[in-house]
């Protein structure tokens, strides 16, 4: 297996318990085999390692790769007249008669071919991946038929391939009604979100089911149905949560023993105390806030108290999070959010990765974990949340097994 010794750099293995970031000055990373074999501080570095040739990285700072654990990546067409509409004053129901919101997505990705799907979310791709993404999770939900949540699942896993990043997909029919349902809940459920997910599951499309919990949406009973087969499928499951009003998504997720429960503007003391307890992970969405301008932030403060893991993410979707900058989430998540630097660092590194529920292979920088490292031009990691619209990766390190 090939070896690969990296010298000269502050190291933050982001390993909780530890210094701030787990922060090593003076620090060394042995690589092996496409995972990390050692880290920590240059003077502790094994005998086996001492005098190989090794890779100067001129005192730049290392991270564990960063993962974006909630994004709507595929879809077709744009809501830019949308955004211009609301500036102007129109309601969200003006939009919708004018025929926005979610319908415009859904019409124009259920009209565009894979091809076209693939050729449109490649530069929202790329462009996380220039921040120093090496994982990212890639929703369905504008199809809401079989064919065109498959189709937009076949894509999110073409472009994992075609780019060499990794991609977790979430089975989101669940997301909204589709107008040819309207009143119908039940049996869109029937036809479309449970027989669906089971051709997913066959074909090895779905890590993941998901879906939108809300006044706007699914009720909790509707939900509890698409978790139970989710569950009898052996799929895990995540959910849009409290993001408008406070329907009790949260504790439904946990009491499935959800990856994560993402948004929670509106997230209970009930709620928090049962995600507390399932170990169930809070996915802040910062860029969906801004765009809406909400007024209630989650209560990030109550979550911090009760051990409640958090994460960010983009959220990146073409109506109300028309983001693809983690490091800016970041910044949005310690400016709007409160969250400190080192919990935004955290959210889009360790969390994020439990969010995926994949806390043993990446997120931080330890042996064993895989070797995706982002090395920056910063001096301190503090700065990854501190600066606006800037992006310092020098690099990313992907070694793969050999």
């Amino acid at each position: 297996m090939t070896k690969r010794l990296l010298l000269d750099l502050t190291l933050a293995t982001m390993e909780p318990g530890r210094a701030p970031y787990g922060l090593v000055e003076d620090a060394a990373v042995a690589l092996e085999g496409g995972r990390v074999a050692w880290a920590g501080p240059r003077a502790g570095l094994p005998g086996e390692w001492r005098g190989m040739a090794a890779e100067g990285l001129d005192g730049r700072l290392v991270t564990p790769a960063l993962v974006d654990c909630h994004t709507h990546l595929v879809f077709g067409g744009n809501r830019a007249r949308e955004f211009e509409m609301r500036l102007e004053g129109a309601s969200y129901e003006e939009i919708a008669r004018a025929g926005g919101g979610i319908v415009s997505t859904v019409s124009a990705t259920r009209a565009a071919s894979e091809e076209a799907l693939f050729q449109g979310a490649l530069p929202r791709l790329d462009a996380l991946l220039a921040e120093g993404v090496a994982s990212v999770e890639i929703k369905s939900g504008y199809g809401l038929t079989v064919e065109d949540e498959l189709k937009m699942l076949r894509v999110a896993r073409r472009l994992g391939a075609a780019r060499g990043v990794r991609v977790r997909t979430s089975w989101l029919a669940a997301h909204a009604l589709p107008p040819e349902y309207k009143g119908r809940a039940r049996d869109y459920l029937d036809e479309v979100v449970l027989p669906g997910m089971e051709r997913g599951a066959a074909e090895g499309l779905i890590d993941a089911v998901d879906a939108f919990c809300e006044g706007i949406a699914f009720s909790v009973e509707e939900t509890r149905r698409v978790f139970e087969r989710a569950r009898s499928l052996g799929l895990p499951v995540k959910l849009h949560a409290e993001q408008l009003s406070d329907l009790g998504g949260a504790a439904l997720a946990a009491e499935f023993g959800a990856l994560s429960a993402d948004h929670l503007e509106y997230l209970s003391p009930a709620g928090i105390e049962a995600m507390a307890g399932a170990g169930t992970v809070a996915v802040l969405l910062p860029g969906a806030f801004y765009t809406l301008r909400e007024r209630q932030a989650p209560p990030v403060a109550a979550l911090r108290e009760a051990g409640v893991p958090i994460a960010l993410a983009t959220d990146c979707n073409p109506g109300t999070s028309p983001l693809t900058s983690l490091l800016l989430t970041m910044n949005m998540g310690a400016t709007l959010f409160r969250l400190t630097p080192e919990e935004a660092l955290a959210g889009v590194t360790r969390e994020a990765a439990r969010a995926l529920g994949l806390q043993g292979e990446i997120g931080t920088i330890a042996p064993g974990r895989r070797a995706e490292l982002a090395v920056w031009n910063v001096e301190h990691p503090a700065e990854l949340a501190y600066r606006i619209g800037f992006n310092p990766l020098h690099r990313l390190i992907k070694d793969e097994a050999a």
